[in-house]
């Protein structure tokens, strides 16, 4: 079927053909303009075509490529020329990929960034050598506009050749270069670094390797890459300065590093074209304060990681601690300095294997070292949990703290600084809020960061518990031994320290301490007395019962000379104050002794059971162990054990068979063999002589007539946290403990096998 097109659709056709044409002829006779187009496109398609490096680019006449680019624009085939022009470069292309090729080639089997370099060099001259425009400044063209449409805005000839070559330049550059060239590319961007001795074999650029850079699109298209090689070489000059340097602050000479070494280097690809010092500051504002968080952010993840030893270090660490604090106002790092300390402490701190005295000391650093990081105290807030619940856990923590306190620390040093003032134990009261020193709690501070807020050092350590109350049982038992130790009758030092602690306890709390220092001064004063009436060998601290803490028990049978003795002295001592009667702690004290042998007369001082052996071993040479307790009455083996050490040591018994003993009336030779125990140490260390309970032994003793009602809770509950035992014990007769107090006797109770402890929960041991 055939149709054929109305008069109407010919004449429309004939119309825009010839309107098409007149507009290629340029309304010139004949075909003239087309000749004048034909030759226009030819010189502008020549003057375009992408040739090979080995052929040279012909020479021609600005002025008649001007007239061959005007002819085209006016007939709007500019565009159309442009568009042959890209696609001669992507048929041209494989003259460049095979190059690439083999640059690549070379490095990915030597992995030297100088033939990154080379490769670089290579894509810049193709670059030149094919911009149409690489030979003529804008100048040469100055007053050739160009529209595609009526309707554009027109363009300059070199903006819109030169706008659209490079984007299909770098499109097929980018197109043909392998994975690798970016690993190659951060080599060769790094050997450009401010970086001395150890980069001499690597390639060193000026800054017209940056304008290849700028001239192939490499820095915008890797500027995260560029941005990476400045960071890891700030990070690496950060570690290799400051690592382990504490002493001095580093903070401010790393800005300074960066002002003079790394900021010129960073007006090359982040300041380009700036004409003054002025102008880069404002190009470079934005990328100058991302790099100095950077650097704010490397000390400071630095400083993290070294923070348990910079405390071990304090306070000479002191000024690495202001770059911390410094650093994390510009940083938020502060959750990770508290989680690196937590899981530092965990590992290093908190473990069986570390004495009590060594934590505390340790903890003491931290509450000093994180009040220097962070004055308000959050985080000493949120490090300090664990260590205080572990140290609440420790048996002999109370004991540490209040030995410190009083000045009895067994290796000299203290955790309080004597320079510190004397001030009261903080108290938790209601919070006066129109002081006009009050401040609102700290954004990132916990729901009960204001009422566990630490004051002094000793306040903060005396709250690891709820009362005070144990401490001050625990002061008055070291003080108990401390007063039983002394020998020469001057008591000043105790008396000291006790008006010390009324300031930070108060006086209510130490008055039973002064009725023990006043029962010490009474005792040799009653004694003068007694002696003055009838001479005795016999010299006792009499105490009140009432007001010592309880003493530890262990009554024998003491020898018929010594108990004849006793009896004497407490008949004068009752007709001195007939209204009161002397309760003899035999096992206390010492005695001095002199034991006359074959070859050597000895005096010792040892204690009342090793004096009781002596006498027994004055009837007979030889004595067993059962043998000597049957003699000595109640009085247990390890009691009897020590006494004969004592003696074992002076030289006066040997033991010749497994708990048998026989007197020594001649004495041996020292053992020349190794590992022999020397027979010329002293008798005995007061030290070791028994003494008063502990407070946690006392409050141990307390809780323990309740066992039955925490028998009866877990046998018919099962398991059991800590608070809720303490909540159904509060039901109970008299019972009247802290939690601490219930956890020391629930640790006990699990030592002797009792219950059983896992994950907080508590069940009997079946």
């Amino acid at each position: 079927m055939t149709t054929t097109a109305t008069p109407a659709v010919l004449a429309f056709v004939e119309d825009k053909w010839q309107e098409a044409f007149s507009n290629l002829n340029h309304h010139q006779p004949g075909i003239s303009g087309l000749m004048t187009l034909s030759k226009a496109w030819k010189i502008a398609a020549d003057f375009l075509r992408p040739r090979p490096l080995s052929q040279p680019r012909p020479k021609y006449n600005p002025v008649e490529v001007k007239m061959a680019f005007d002819v085209l624009g006016q007939t709007r085939l500019l565009y159309t020329v442009l568009e042959n022009f890209l696609d001669d470069m992507h048929q041209q292309e494989y003259l460049i990929k095979h190059e690439v090729e083999e640059y690549m080639s070379k490095y990915e089997e030597t992995d030297d960034p100088r033939i990154i370099a080379q490769l670089v060099n290579r894509l810049v001259e193709w670059f030149n050598a094919w911009h149409p425009l690489a030979e003529y400044d804008s100048s040469s063209v100055p007053d050739l506009w160009l529209a595609d449409s009526q309707d554009d805005a027109p363009k300059s000839l070199g903006h819109v050749v030169t706008d659209h070559f490079t984007v299909a330049f770098h499109t097929h550059i980018y197109s043909i270069l392998p994975p690798s060239f970016s690993r190659g590319f951060k080599v060769l961007v790094a050997s450009t670094l401010p970086i001395s001795d150890d980069m001499s074999d690597n390639v060193k650029l000026d800054q017209s390797a940056w304008e290849s850079f700028f001239a192939l699109g490499l820095v915008e298209r890797y500027e995260s890459l560029i941005a990476s090689v400045c960071y890891e070489h700030i990070e690496g000059y950060i570690r290799k300065t400051c690592e382990g340097k504490w002493s001095e602050k580093m903070l401010t000479g790393m800005r300074e590093w960066m002002t003079k070494k790394m900021v010129p280097w960073m007006c090359l690809p982040y300041a380009r074209g700036a004409k003054n010092s002025e102008e880069a500051g404002k190009m470079m504002s934005g990328v100058g304060s991302r790099f100095d968080y950077h650097v704010c952010k490397v000390l400071c993840d630095l400083r993290t990681s070294e923070i348990f030893d910079m405390i071990v270090d304090f306070p000479d660490s002191k000024p690495a601690l202001e770059d911390l604090k410094e650093c994390l106002h510009r940083v938020d790092q502060r959750s990770n300095l508290v989680s690196t300390l937590r899981k530092a402490n965990k590992k290093r701190l908190l473990h069986p294997g570390a004495d009590t005295k060594d934590i505390l000391t340790q903890y003491v650093s931290i509450i000093k070292c994180l009040r220097v990081v962070d004055p308000p105290g959050v985080l000493l807030y949120k490090v300090a949990d664990p260590i205080r619940r572990y140290l609440r856990d420790r048996p002999d923590t109370i004991r540490c703290i209040v030995a410190d306190l009083v000045g009895d620390g067994e290796n000299g040093t203290s955790l309080v600084d004597d320079n510190d003032p004397l001030v009261p134990l903080v108290s938790r009261d209601v919070e006066d809020y129109t002081d006009v020193t009050w401040e609102p709690e700290p954004l990132d501070a916990g729901p009960d960061f204001r009422a566990n807020k630490p004051g002094d050092i000793v306040s903060t350590l005396v709250s690891i518990y709820e009362s005070k109350d144990l401490f001050v049982k625990e002061l008055q038992v070291l003080l108990a031994q401390r007063l039983l130790n002394v020998t020469d009758g001057n008591y000043e030092k105790e008396r000291r320290n006790i008006e010390i602690l009324k300031v930070r306890f108060g006086e209510a709390a130490l008055q039973v301490c002064e009725v023990m220092l006043r029962d010490m001064t009474d005792s040799r004063r009653i004694d003068q007395h007694v002696q003055s009436q009838k001479p005795s060998l016999l010299h006792p601290i009499i105490i009140s019962r009432h007001f010592w803490p309880t003493l530890q028990t262990g009554t024998f049978t003491l020898p018929s000379r010594l108990r004849a003795v006793q009896e004497e002295y407490a008949r004068e001592y009752t007709a001195f104050k007939p209204d009161k009667k002397l309760v003899w702690l035999s096992h206390m004290g010492t005695v001095k002794i002199e034991v006359e042998l074959q070859d050597r007369t000895l005096e010792v001082d040892v204690p009342p059971v090793s004096a009781a052996i002596v006498e027994l071993f004055s009837e007979r040479d030889r004595w067993s162990v059962d043998e000597l307790i049957a003699q000595m009455g109640r009085i247990d083996r390890p009691s009897v054990s020590k006494g004969l050490l004592v003696l074992v040591d002076l030289g006066i018994l040997k033991e010749e068979e497994t708990d048998n003993y026989r007197l020594l009336e001649i004495a041996e030779e020292p053992s020349s063999e190794p590992g022999a125990v020397p027979a010329s140490r002293s008798a005995i260390s007061m030290d070791e002589l028994p003494g008063a309970q502990t407070a946690q032994q006392q409050q141990a003793e307390q809780v323990r007539m309740y066992w039955k009602f925490i028998e009866g809770m877990l046998t018919n509950l099962g398991l059991l946290p800590l608070d809720r035992i303490q909540t159904m014990l509060k039901f109970a007769p008299g019972y009247d403990r802290s939690i601490e107090q219930l956890g020391m006797y629930m640790e006990a109770a699990r030592r002797e096998g009792l219950v059983v402890a896992k994950d907080g929960m508590w069940r009997l041991n079946r």
